[in-house]
């Protein structure tokens, strides 16, 4: 069964306390900010209310999975864990450390992470292999994979459509942040990917298009699952890099983040309505 139903205010709260763990975790080594800061809601929804996933359950062969594909914005998948009790708070405080695993990308050694990722088109063919395998043992598993929409550039992703629905499950949802960013550049100005939602359904995919910042819709759409029987179910979430953040949100630029102590302060401040920051590209690392 899932997770119980929450109130609107308590995600509310676990995404803010989420986005101060990712500010937090931009320093001595950064990571990668911006787009970690657009997945949060969406991640914080499916971990607290969505699937059957939680602290007592991690090893349970009848757990739901969610696969991470965009890797990058693990500092987002760290902090809700923290919030949710599946890792403890005081270790997100090892981000980069050698004596810890706590890392730029997913790690198994996290509790909670299913499979390494980072190589972008890689983990939508490992998700439809544990999906095929859910079918062919007749479970209930929700299988989820959360891609970014740069990521879509990579003919593997749209190879896993097809492969998803040939073999019809519907116990499989992509979920794709739709940032409109990809590293530095936006995604429309590089290989542009609209109309996205036609182009899924013309792979055969049942899709739904919401606002990925709003719970409401996060809830109508996942409660519709599966969308419609023998489909893929494929999630196109509308979403803004570096959410929360005004002075960097919606940037180019700030896709992989190194700020100094004080700066993290500054933005900490920011995320709680206190002041405006005005960071310069100087304390930038953009890869």
């Amino acid at each position: 069964m899932q997770n119980n139903i929450r109130d609107n205010k308590e995600l509310e709260a676990i995404a803010l306390n989420v986005r101060e763990h990712i500010i937090k975790m931009s320093t001595d080594g950064g990571c990668f900010t911006g787009a970690s800061l657009s997945a949060v809601d969406m991640i914080v929804y499916l971990y607290a209310e969505f699937l059957n996933l939680h602290k007592d359950n991690l090893t349970d062969p009848e757990r739901d999975y969610l696969f991470l594909s965009k890797g990058h914005d693990v500092p987002a998948l760290y902090g809700t864990f923290a919030e949710l009790g599946l890792i403890e708070k005081e270790r997100l405080a090892n981000h980069l450390s050698i004596n810890d695993h706590i890392y730029w990308h997913p790690n198994t050694h996290i509790p909670g992470i299913e499979f390494h990722s980072g190589s972008l088109g890689h983990l939508p063919s490992v998700a439809i292999g544990v999906a095929m395998d859910i079918k062919i043992r007749g479970g209930a598993n929700k299988v989820i994979c959360i891609m970014g929409d740069g990521e879509l550039n990579e003919g593997s992703c749209w190879e896993a459509v097809l492969v998803a629905n040939a073999y019809k499950l519907d116990n499989l949802i992509f979920v794709i942040d739709r940032n409109k960013f990809q590293a530095n550049m936006a995604t429309e100005d590089l290989i542009p990917l609209e109309p996205l939602h036609n182009k899924f359904t013309a792979f055969g995919a049942a899709v739904s298009r919401i606002d990925g910042h709003d719970f409401n819709e996060l809830r109508r759409a996942f409660e519709k699952y599966p969308f419609a029987e023998g489909k893929l179910n494929v999630v196109i979430a509308d979403t803004i890099r570096g959410k929360g953040l005004p002075s960097i949100q919606a940037r180019a630029d700030r896709w992989f983040c190194n700020f100094s102590a004080d700066e993290v302060e500054q933005l900490l401040q920011e995320l709680h309505g206190e002041h405006t920051t005005q960071l310069t590209s100087e304390t930038l690392v953009v890869r």
